[in-house]
């Protein structure tokens, strides 16, 4: 939230404070004052000093002690007018904070939607309300993912296996199959079965950042990920295109492999139908190499991009190919530029296809 400036809570707790302790000098002033006016004549200490060791002889008159009960009675009013004030200054200024309290409260029994949502000028609570604002919304997106991913999880892994168990039960009624033409298709459905298990695996391995790092050449990276697709490009009838200067990173030579064999592959399969490009382009910054990789294809809208890095979503329709993958490209790309300290962004052109950009920090 946009917020116009004001004042510190702890400047307003100082003049808060500082203002009561002003007011109750100025009370005592002004009953000095008072008392002065009214018992002008008043002897409140009286005494003589007679030779070395002499004694110190005070006297007391009626007046003296009327004074000193009226002072007492004043100060204790003081103390209790001050103790009185300061509270209720207190809890006025400490307020914020019982709400930010109870949406914590709230927010612990497993309600992410609740929002603090603290009205007023910008100080140190409304800035930790804001911030709680944001980590609870962020919070909430995140278990909504994992909910969508735990959901498309339990479907993806449940389609082989009700595919397997299918084809056994036919196979069993079928006097007449053939095994040959059984193991095949088994064999097919195992296989998907096997590359989406290893998926998984990967995507979990990038986001725990179990892996040894060193230096990696990010544009051989691009060169070798293009010359392994080559086959599956030229199948599809697309030209790849690479370039770029030495793009140093520092992370693992595997994994960044891995990432950039996803985008093109998604890249390659995701493209026109014939007479596709794709462009790998690797640039060095300041504090960063970038990736680029850069493709035709159908015109993609902003909210299907911006779902894409979700696990299991496809740019196209579920249907099922040789090359339709298990969904998680994407998914795993973005796991490994975060665990090495990068950004993914996604933006379809305006042609049509999608630009997909990997920025990593650059190696010293």
């Amino acid at each position: 939230m946009d917020r116009d400036p004001g004042l510190s809570v702890r400047l307003k707790l100082t003049l808060s404070y500082a203002g009561f302790l002003v007011l109750a000098g100025a009370a005592l002033l002004a009953l000095w004052l008072v008392l002065l006016r009214f018992f002008p004549h008043g002897t409140f200490i009286t005494g003589a000093r007679s030779g070395i060791g002499g004694t110190i002889e005070r006297g007391r008159s009626g007046t003296q002690r009327a004074f000193g009960e009226a002072a007492v009675a004043v100060l204790a009013f003081l103390l209790a007018f001050g103790l009185l004030g300061g509270w209720i200054l207190a809890g006025r200024m400490l307020a914020p904070l019982t709400r930010i309290t109870d949406a914590t409260r709230t927010a612990a029994t497993g309600s992410l939607s609740h929002r603090i949502r603290l009205p007023g000028r910008s100080d140190e609570f409304r800035e930790l309300a804001d911030a709680f604002d944001i980590m609870l919304a962020k919070l909430e997106a995140h278990v909504a993912e994992q909910q969508r991913f735990a959901a498309n999880a339990s479907h993806e892994l449940r389609t082989p296996l009700a595919i397997t168990q299918t084809l056994l039960d036919v196979a069993r009624r079928d006097p007449d199959r053939t095994s040959t033409a059984l193991d095949e298709r088994l064999r097919a459905v195992n296989a998907r079965a096997i590359e989406l298990t290893e998926a998984l695996l990967l995507l979990s391995r990038a986001g725990q950042r179990a892996f040894a790092r060193e230096l990696v050449d990010l544009s051989l990276v691009a060169e070798e990920a293009a010359e392994t697709l080559l086959p599956l490009a030229e199948k599809h009838g697309v030209t790849i295109g690479t370039s770029g200067d030495i793009s140093p990173a520092f992370g693992s030579r595997a994994l960044l492999l891995q990432m950039t064999a996803n985008l093109l592959h998604n890249a390659i399969v995701h493209n026109l139908p014939e007479h596709g490009t794709v462009q790998l382009s690797t640039v060095v910054r300041a504090e960063s190499v970038v990736l680029t990789v850069e493709n035709t294809g159908d015109e993609l809208s902003p909210h299907l991009v911006s779902t894409l890095t979700e696990p299991f979503q496809r740019g196209t329709k579920r249907v099922r190919s040789d090359h339709a993958g298990a969904g998680l490209g994407l998914a795993i790309v973005q796991s490994i530029a975060q665990a090495h300290d990068g950004t993914l962004t996604l933006a379809a052109r305006a042609a049509g296809g999608l630009c997909v950009t990997v920025q990593l920090p650059v190696a010293r």
